[in-house]
C-alpha cells in the first residue's frame, strides 16, 4: 500500500515495516540531531509494532498486519510564539479521541447502511431462521447484543473519556499521549484494530473494523480521515489561544463523548474509587462526576473509567 491519502494529509509521513514502538521511534527522531526535519504534524505508522504500550505502562501487542500503530508529533505554539498553557495539554488526548471517533464512524457507517438494506425483515427471519453469514460469529453476536441494548437501534461509535474509542461498547482504538518536556512537543500514539478476528482480540471487550462491518477496511482512508480531522481540530484549538470553548473543541468533544451522561466507576490514584454520573467536561477537559453518595461534583483528571449498566 502506498498510503497516498495519508501522505497527503500531513507534512511528513513514514510507514515502517516493523518497529518496537512508534511513539519511541518518533520521540527519538523529534529529539535527535535531525529534529528540525520532524516538524509539527509528522507521523510514523506501522502495522507491526512489537513493543507497544498503553496507559499505566500496559503492554499493547497485536498480530502483524491486523492493526495500525500511529504516532503524531505536535509542536504547539501560540500566536506570537508562546508555549501552550500547561492546563491546555489535557485536551490533547480528547481531541485525538474525537478525531478517531469521527474517522471510525466514517469507515463504519457505509457498511452498516448496506447491511441494513440487505437485511431481511424480522418476520422473514422468524419464518426461516437466521441466514448463514460469514459475519455471524460468537464475536459478532456480542456486537449485535450491544446494538440491541443501544437506544438508537444501531451501532454507536463514541469516545470514552479520556482516550478510547468504542463501537457499541467495544474498544476499537486506544490513545496514549506523551509530553517531551524539554521542547513542549507532544507525541500522540493511537492503536486502531483493523482486521482482528475473534481469535485475535486482546480482550472480550475489544472489536475491530472487520468484525463491525464484515468487510476489509480501507486502512489508508480511515488513517487519512483521522490525521486530517486531528490536525484540523488541534490547530483550531491552538489558533484560539488554547481556548476549548472559543474554538468549539469542548462542544465537539462533548457531542462525541459517550461517557457524559453515563453512570461510571472511576478508579482513582491511591486505590480509591468514585461511583457516580459523568456530568460534563470542565474547562481543562477533566471529567466532572457527580458522586452517587453525596451529590458532590468531582473533577477527574486521570483514572480508569468504566461505564456501568444497570
Amino acid at each position: 500500500m502506498d498510503w497516498e491519502r495519508s501522505r497527503a494529509a500531513v507534512p511528513r509521513f513514514e510507514f515502517r515495516d516493523e518497529v518496537g514502538s512508534t511513539n519511541d521511534e518518533l520521540r527519538a527522531a523529534a529529539s535527535g540531531p535531525d529534529a528540525a526535519e520532524w516538524g509539527h504534524g509528522a507521523v510514523i505508522v506501522t502495522d507491526n509494532q512489537t513493543h507497544g504500550r498503553g496507559r499505566l505502562g500496559r503492554v499493547w501487542l497485536a498480530p502483524t498486519g491486523k492493526t495500525l500503530a500511529i504516532s503524531v508529533l505536535l509542536r504547539p505554539e501560540l500566536e506570537g510564539g508562546g508555549p501552550l498553557p500547561p492546563d491546555a495539554y489535557g485536551w490533547i488526548p480528547l481531541i485525538a479521541g474525537a478525531a478517531m471517533t469521527v474517522a471510525v464512524r466514517r469507515a463504519v457507517e457505509p457498511h452498516l447502511a448496506q447491511a441494513a438494506e440487505a437485511e431481511p425483515s424480522s418476520s422473514a427471519l422468524d419464518a426461516s431462521g437466521p441466514a448463514p453469514s460469514a459475519r455471524r460469529s460468537r464475536r459478532r453476536s456480542q456486537v449485535e447484543e450491544a446494538e440491541a441494548q443501544d437506544d438508537s437501534g444501531g451501532v454507536e461509535v463514541l469516545l470514552k473519556w479520556p482516550n478510547d474509542v468504542l463501537v457499541s461498547g467495544y474498544k476499537i482504538c486506544g490513545i496514549l499521549s506523551e509530553l517531551l518536556p524539554d521542547s513542549g512537543a507532544v507525541i500522540v500514539g493511537a492503536g486502531l484494530n483493523l482486521t482482528l478476528d475473534e481469535h485475535d482480540l486482546p480482550t472480550l471487550t475489544s472489536t475491530s473494523l472487520l468484525l463491525v462491518t464484515g468487510a476489509q477496511p480501507d486502512a489508508d482512508a480511515v488513517l487519512a480521515d483521522y490525521l486530517d480531522t486531528f490536525l484540523e481540530m488541534f490547530d483550531a484549538f491552538v489558533r484560539s489561544g488554547a481556548d476549548a470553548a472559543a474554538s468549539g473543541i469542548s462542544a465537539r468533544v462533548a457531542e462525541l463523548c459517550g461517557t457524559i451522561g453515563s453512570d461510571v466507576r472511576v478508579e482513582l490514584p491511591g486505590d480509591r474509587e468514585l461511583l457516580g454520573r459523568a456530568d460534563r467536561l470542565d474547562v481543562d477537559g477533566r471529567l466532572v462526576v457527580i458522586d452517587r453518595e453525596n451529590g458532590e461534583p468531582w473533577s477527574v483528571a486521570a483514572g480508569d473509567v468504566t461505564h456501568l449498566r444497570y
